[in-house]
Order: structure tokens, then sequence, then C-alpha cells
């Protein structure tokens, strides 16, 4: 595993005194446990988590081990997330079943727990070492074919400062994207995303969301058409129409600074609300769209709003991996602590560099998503 980073397991089994018996084994063991008492428990887990490993009891009423298998297999999300049984029964053609439905192991309930545990770490070690290989091959795949989902830095727009700050989970390419369009001499578009779910595939889907959104822009200043609302909607409508795209979704942040009039246009795709820092108040306002993710409706109903800063205000774009981290429980999300922590350091106006240092650096050791914040400032 990447230096400090937390092993999740999901235990799933209707016995509560054996489940507790063997979560408790596995944590002593420097493996984060969640436990579900049935497979529609541990369906819902999996709606919002997605853990590094999963141990599933076979019998079990309802929806027993192989229906609940079957199930994870229907979702692009969860079905490569590594499946291993757990059971008393050693009948070899239930085995095959399961083997059947891609499951990498068997672990028999009468075994020891200490040799339980001893398979999991195996198991845990065998994945992650399959997960730095696949990181290596998107590393050299990026540089072979010299693209980026981020910018190497951010331009310089007059009456403006723009900067961001990006880390992808544990050093492997995500699904995270930035982009800076300059059209022309007045219009600069600001391009923040997230392609939902897909963890370690996410990258390939960055450059084809980016691509509608450059070609969207570009036809859009060609007809006069400069609605970061309008540009969201044709994008969106392309993307719910193409095959590879369909089915995946993608929060997108879309800002257009005009430098003649000083104002910035703004529309959201699910994204989170943006930050606004008022200098002369020192106060730290959300800015809220209503529009929802690209690819998840033919009609995404994108609202345009147009924000207008005064000297030493900012504005902060972030994704959820800002405001995502790594708890004894599992994965949080706090959003208004996020903002609680950064209001005290705008009010000391610390420039963006140092607030990167100070508040976003250290926080890499319980990151649990990619991480990407854009800081525009008016000077």
């Amino acid at each position: 595993m990447a230096q400090n980073a937390v092993r999740k397991l999901l235990l799933v089994d209707d016995n509560p005194l054996y489940l507790k018996m063997l979560c408790r084994a596995i944590q002593q063991a420097g493996i984060h446990c969640h436990t579900c008492v049935s497979a529609a428990e541990a369906i819902a887990y999996l709606s919002n988590e997605q853990p590094d490993l999963i141990l599933s009891d076979y019998q079990m009423p309802e929806m027993n081990g192989l229906q609940f298998r079957q199930r994870l297999l229907e979702d692009t999300r969860l079905k490569d997330i590594p499946f291993v049984f757990l059971t008393s029964d050693t009948d070899q053609d239930v085995m095959l079943k399961g083997l059947d439905l891609q499951a990498v192991d068997y672990i028999l309930k009468n075994i020891p727990v200490n040799v339980i545990i001893s398979k999991l770490n195996n198991l845990l070690l065998t994945v992650e070492t399959q997960r730095q290989l696949s990181a290596q091959e998107l590393k050299k795949a990026a540089e072979a074919l010299n693209v980026r989902s981020v910018p190497a830095g951010a331009p310089v727009v007059a009456g403006f400062e723009l900067d961001f700050w990006h880390q992808s989970y544990q050093d492997i390419p995500g699904g995270d994207f930035i982009d800076f369009i300059e059209v022309d001499h007045r219009y600069t578009f600001i391009v923040l995303g997230d392609i939902m779910g897909k963890k370690w595939t996410a990258w390939f889907f960055t450059f084809s969301f980016l691509s509608y959104l450059r070609a969207a822009i570009r036809f859009g200043v060609l007809s006069h058409d400069y609605s970061t609302a309008s540009i969201l909607q044709k994008v969106n409508s392309v993307i719910c129409h193409d095959e590879v795209l369909k089915d995946i979704l993608a929060s997108t942040s879309l800002l257009m600074i005009d430098r003649q009039t000083g104002g910035i246009s703004y529309s959201g795709a699910g994204d989170l609300p943006l930050l606004k820092y008022e200098a002369h108040t020192g106060q730290l306002q959300q800015v809220a769209s209503s529009g929802l993710l690209l690819g998840l409706f033919a009609d995404g109903n994108y609202d345009e709003q147009h924000i207008t800063l005064q000297t030493g205000d900012r504005l902060l774009i972030f994704t959820d991996g800002m405001t995502d981290f790594a708890a004894d429980q599992g994965k949080k999300t706090d959003y208004h602590q996020f903002a609680q922590q950064l209001q005290p350091l705008l009010q000391q106006q610390i420039p963006f560099t140092d607030l990167k240092h100070t508040l976003f650096v250290p926080a890499v050791n319980t990151q649990v998503d990619d991480s990407s914040i854009i800081h525009i400032l008016k000077t």
C-alpha cells in the first residue's frame, strides 16, 4: 500500500457474533473493517464507499453470497472490487459457481482466525501490487501521449491572479480535470471537473470530457455564444448520446472571466458550491448552482450566475476530494469544516501559495480521492 494508506475491507455475514469476532481480529491486524449483516445492507453501504476487498458469507437469507456477487458484477463501479467468499460449505460445485463469478478466492470459516488474517493480508498485498503496476502503465501512457488532464500552470489574466493545487489519489492519475482556455484577448474560461466513480480508470475519460468542453467553448465563441449555461448544455447533450460516455457522470464547474468588465460568469453541473471570500467584511459565502451532473439527463437544467469581485476578494472552486477525508469509520465528507478551516486563513490575507502548504499538503495523508482547487484573486 502507499505510505500511510488505510486498507479497507467490507465484511458481510448474517451471524452478528461471528461478524464481531472476525472484524475485531481484522482491525487488530491494521485493516479497517466495516461490517454488514446482509447483502442488502452491504449494497447500500457500497453506494457511497469503495473498499479494497469484499469478504462475504455465502449462505445468507434473502440474498445469498452468489446473488450478492452477481449484483456487484452488474454495477460498473463495483464489479472490479476483489471479492472473496467466506463459507463453511466445502462443496466443490458451490465453489466453482463462485469462482465463475470472478471471485478471487474462498476462505473456510472453520480454519484458525490467524490463517484467515494471513490470507487477507496476502490478498490485499496482491491487489495493491496490481494497482501499482496499473498506475505505472497509466503514467507511461500519459507521458507517451504527452496529454494532461491538469495543466502545468495557470495563465496570466489582467485584473486577476489565478492559481490552483491538485493532488491525485495515491499519485495515480485520476478523474479530476482542470483547464484554462483563453479564447481571445477578452475572455478566459476556467474548467474544473471530476469523473464520478471509476476510481482507477477515470483518467481515461477525462480527455473525452475535456475535448467536448474545449470544442463547445470554441464553437460558442465563433457563434458569439458566451453563456456558460449554454455551453454546459451543449456538452451534456453530446455526452448523453455518446456510446462510450453515456453511462459516465461528471461534476463540472465552468467559469468565464471577462477582462473588459471584470465580471465572472459561472455555471455548474452537480458540483460543490463555490466559496466567495469578501475582503472588506471577512465573510465567506457559498455560490451554488442548480445544474445536474454531466451525462445524467439530456436536460441538465443549467443556470448561470454572474459574480462580481472587488479588490482583494477571492473565489475558490474545488472537487469533493477537498472535503472528503479518512476517518476511523471510513470516508467522511464535511464541506462546512473545510470552509471553517479556510476562513481564518483568508482573513489573514495569506497568499494562495502559502495556503497550499498550510492547509492542503498536510492533508495528503488522509486523502481518499483526487483533490483539486482553483483560486481566483481580484487584484
